[in-house]
């Protein structure tokens, strides 16, 4: 049965952008005779607010989407995750990386070609790990992709289907060794959505093109969890007057300002170009 998800983050409100993609992924599962569900990804605690998430449900019901209940909050599933990295690091395919932000941008900004290639670290030889974990210093939990190609054989056979491009190769290197976890966010987008995504039998995943790229680090962790992989699609972004996709960063319109405006859900369709 096909099985798709919207799953917002409730850092802010909602806006036209988040109504396209909503639509898009219910239209499709309505369409397919499938299901269709909401899944609130609330794991960055620090940006996070209940008026938001309050104010998703809101938006989506007066835009005439429906879902199944009960609704998954990635805050209220942290043993699932936890679960995933314990098994990657049994593998030997995670390494504690002290380094930050700040340093890794540092090091971008210093390459003496342009902006450096995706990062790829190792891990510190046991002692001085051992000191500075005992220290108390902050480090990020990342996937090694030396280690997963080793374990994996290589990445050759690692493939994913795009609608409408078909099978694509996936190519891990490009995001480099990626964060699956640290301090303030216990768990990355990468492998929460992952491990959801498989928990929940999603068969489609329907996003913007923005995360055209998001696959190729997900197909990897499918394949080291021996999770399934679904079909993608990427579908176009909707664009402010600047030309700029619409993002909750630079306060584009919300759908509370346009539903207070008194525009109805079937004129924002239109506008949308879903009718």
């Amino acid at each position: 049965m096909f099985v798709t998800r919207f799953a917002p983050s409730p850092t802010g409100f909602l806006h036209k952008g988040h109504a396209f993609s909503a639509l898009t992924a219910f239209d499709a599962a309505r369409a397919a005779g499938g299901r269709f569900l909401l899944r609130i990804e609330d794991i960055d605690a620090t940006r996070c607010r209940p008026e938001y998430e309050a104010a998703i449900y809101d938006d989506l019901a007066w835009l005439g989407l429906s879902w199944e209940t009960p609704v998954r909050r990635q805050s209220e599933h942290m043993a699932d995750y936890d679960a995933a990295l314990s098994r990657l690091e049994a593998m030997g395919v995670l390494y504690r990386c002290f380094r930050t932000r700040a340093e890794l941008q540092a090091q971008s900004a210093a390459a003496p070609h342009g902006p450096m290639e995706a990062f790829r670290g190792a891990p510190l030889p046991p002692d001085e790990e051992a000191r500075r974990v005992a220290a108390g210093e902050s480090y990020a939990w990342r996937l090694s992709l030396d280690r997963a190609e080793a374990v994996l054989g290589g990445f050759d056979r690692l493939t994913y289907v795009v609608e409408g491009e078909g099978e694509i190769r996936a190519r891990p290197e490009l995001g480099g060794d990626v964060v699956l976890a640290r301090k303030d966010v216990r768990v990355s987008y990468h492998l929460a959505s992952v491990v959801d995504d498989a928990l929940q039998g999603i068969t489609h995943v329907i996003r913007g093109v923005d995360l055209a790229d998001a696959p190729h680090v997900h197909r990897l962790l499918q394949a080291l969890l021996d999770l399934p992989t679904p079909t993608y699609h990427h579908h176009r972004l909707i664009l402010g007057p600047d030309g700029k996709r619409l993002a909750k960063r630079d306060r584009a319109e919300t759908l509370r300002s346009i539903r207070d405006r008194g525009v109805t859900p079937a004129v924002l369709r239109r506008e949308l170009g879903l009718d």
